[in-house]
């Protein structure tokens, strides 16, 4: 166990972000932490990385454990070059060498099994901690982030804001910490650069606690879930697909069980009430009454905080059957990034994929007339009317309140329509009367979808719509959109939802085009580049005809005892995690996490039988 947070909570005046959450670190765990925005994922973080501390609970830490936190990584001195101040991650790796290579020299005139010990366990120390490919890997990070060898001279107070946020992640993946936190790493990372880190995630020799709403990141990543949710944390073993399964069945058994002791509280309330008046059998109503007394009742099962906005994408006008050309359209502004040649048609769903910079998000500046051509043309079909999404213009500031941004926009809307429009996206009450200016990112997207949503265009244009939305947002968007009858064209970054959305895929990169008339899976093929279904996809066994014996009651009877034997004993096993003989001592923790993982299986085992012989 690296680390272990013991019925934490923290509160924020009145409010109560999480409480008596566990949470915990074992051994090179990658750990993804999920839920709704404002559920308290970034505020976990912060507790981790001892940036803010606990109003109550507990918190072990191993000793010697090193935390490392993007937030936490500030350039101390920019008038360094990046090569200057990376220097320093190494700077323990250094100290081992000089002290590797005195010892090769003594090696010359001392040919004690001492000293050839010694050289021997500092050699294999400096090679696990990369010292003879420190330089390629720095150069390997340093060039996934979008940076030049050139670069690495450049005084660090000459990047701008956005350069040296990339640049203090390269310096933290560098570092290599024990526990290595990551606050949505995803964000504004291009296709490749997210592939790349996921592979090194997936290869990182030490723990990971990622924060992410990018489904398919998480399902490439992700060893273990913990999700919080109405301000308690469950953890999950598996990827996101693999939870989101888990919950659904955890949630069904629940219910299950629930169902079945509210019919045996049912009976046995009927029983109480036939036989308490009967001189014969007022003994036996009494121990029912008792028992039901000593009952521990189940608790009904919470529904999941699902709560989503309602869109309802529509054209108001069909229009022709061709909703854009454009013919050698070079875009750019102080020079060429692309030429683009393409006829889009009613109906189709295009993604706009490349890595940064390539001209994706100036293309489509450029079709809505914010961004002049360098050269070229082209044309809206008839009656072809273009709706955008600008990820920049989505950044709403000003004083205007929520229900003046959109009202001001549908002027011929009465108060109560666009009081409903507004609650359909999730601002309620006095929510509406919110400035623009302090709206969250998820907030002012929904607010931007909500005025995008009323122009009824029939041609959607979208730079990076997902961003700032969490994960049930992104559902809410991708079913509003899989039910809109016009035609798509989209910017984006999030795998997930391109494979909802896309029906044709158009990749820019190194100053070219290719238009691909596919759906997200089959170009992942034809790249030879794997796809969520791919990784997913488990090979169906064959049919096979099995004539099972019905349960008989005494069967079911006899493995609801054994669940809930197997229960209380996962109960006291899990309370054991709590004693001073176990949080202090990491080589009983880690046995006690193996007995308690068995102990799961097996109750999941039993459930599974149980829900059979009851099917």
């Amino acid at each position: 166990m690296k680390y272990q947070i013991n019925k934490g909570s923290v509160f924020y005046g009145a409010e109560t972000v999480f409480e008596d959450l566990q949470f915990e670190v074992r051994n090179t765990e990658k750990i993804a932490v999920v839920g709704r925005n404002g559920c308290g994922k970034t505020t976990l973080l912060k507790v981790i990385s001892s940036q803010l501390p606990l109003d109550k609970g507990s918190i072990y830490k191993m000793n010697g454990v090193e935390i490392g936190y993007l937030a936490q990584t500030v350039f101390q001195d920019e008038s360094k070059t990046v090569r200057e101040d990376c220097m320093e991650v190494f700077a323990s790796l250094f100290e081992l060498g000089q002290r590797l290579e005195k010892t090769a020299a003594l090696m010359e005139s001392d040919y004690s099994e001492a000293t050839l010990q010694r050289y021997a366990q500092l050699q294999q120390q400096y090679e696990e901690r990369g010292g003879y490919t420190w330089q390629s890997e720095m150069m390997t990070v340093f060039s996934k982030f979008g940076f030049s060898q050139e670069d690495l001279d450049r005084p660090l107070r000459t990047f701008s804001g956005g350069q040296k946020t990339r640049l203090a992640f390269v310096k933290l993946l560098l570092s290599k910490p024990d526990i290595l936190l990551l606050d949505e790493p995803t964000n504004h990372l291009d296709l490749e650069t997210i592939r790349w880190l996921e592979g090194y995630i997936k290869r990182y020799s030490q723990a990971v606690v990622l924060v992410s709403h990018d489904r398919t990141f998480l399902d490439n990543t992700a060893e273990v879930v913990y999700e919080i949710e109405y301000g308690q944390c469950t953890r999950y073993v598996g990827n996101y697909t693999s939870f989101v399964k888990q919950k659904k069945a955890n949630q069904e058994q629940q219910e299950k069980r629930y169902l079945r002791q509210q019919q045996e509280i049912e009976r046995l309330n009927a029983l109480i009430e036939k036989f308490r008046y009967k001189a014969s059998k007022a003994a036996f109503a009494q121990s029912k009454i008792k028992y039901l007394e000593r009952m521990e009742k189940i608790e009904a099962p919470q529904r999941s905080d699902d709560k989503r906005f309602k869109a309802h994408f529509h054209s108001g006008k069909k229009g022709g059957k061709t909703v854009l050309e454009i013919e050698k359209l070079t875009v750019g502004y102080d020079r060429p990034l692309v030429t683009v040649d393409l006829r889009i048609e009613h109906g189709q769903r295009i993604a706009v994929i490349g890595p940064n910079g390539c001209g994706k998000s100036t293309l489509v500046r450029t079709i809505m007339g914010q961004v002049s051509p360098l050269s070229g043309e082209f044309r809206f079909g008839h009656q072809i009317e273009p709706g955008y999404f600008d990820q920049q213009l989505a950044q709403f500031t000003g004083s205007k309140t929520v229900l003046e941004e959109l009202w001001d926009a549908n002027p011929q809307l009465d108060h109560t329509t666009v009081r409903t429009i507004l609650g359909s996206f999730l601002f309620s009450s006095d929510e509406v009367f919110k400035t623009v200016d302090v709206l969250s990112g998820g907030e002012k997207v929904r607010l931007s979808l909500a005025k995008l949503m009323m122009k009824n265009a029939n041609f959607l244009i979208l730079d990076e719509p997902t961003n700032h939305l969490d994960i049930v947002g992104k559902e809410a968007l991708e079913e509003a959109l899989q039910n809109y009858d016009g035609t798509l064209l989209f910017v984006s970054h999030d795998r997930y939802f391109i494979a909802k959305m896309a029906t044709a895929v158009l990749e820019i990169r190194d100053g070219k085009m290719q238009f691909y008339p596919l759906g997200w899976q089959q170009y992942c093929e034809q790249e030879n580049v794997p796809s969520v279904a791919e990784k997913n996809k488990k090979k169906e066994p064959e049919a096979v005809a099995v004539v099972r014996r019905k349960a008989s009651p005494s069967d079911i009877k006899k493995i609801e005892a054994q669940i809930e034997a197997a229960e209380q004993q996962l109960e006291a096993l899990r309370a054991l995690r709590f004693e001073p003989e176990y949080y202090q001592d990491g080589r009983r923790m880690a046995e006690l996490d193996e007995t308690i993982d068995t102990a799961v299986n097996e109750l999941n085992g039993l459930m599974e039988k149980w829900e059979e012989m009851l099917s």
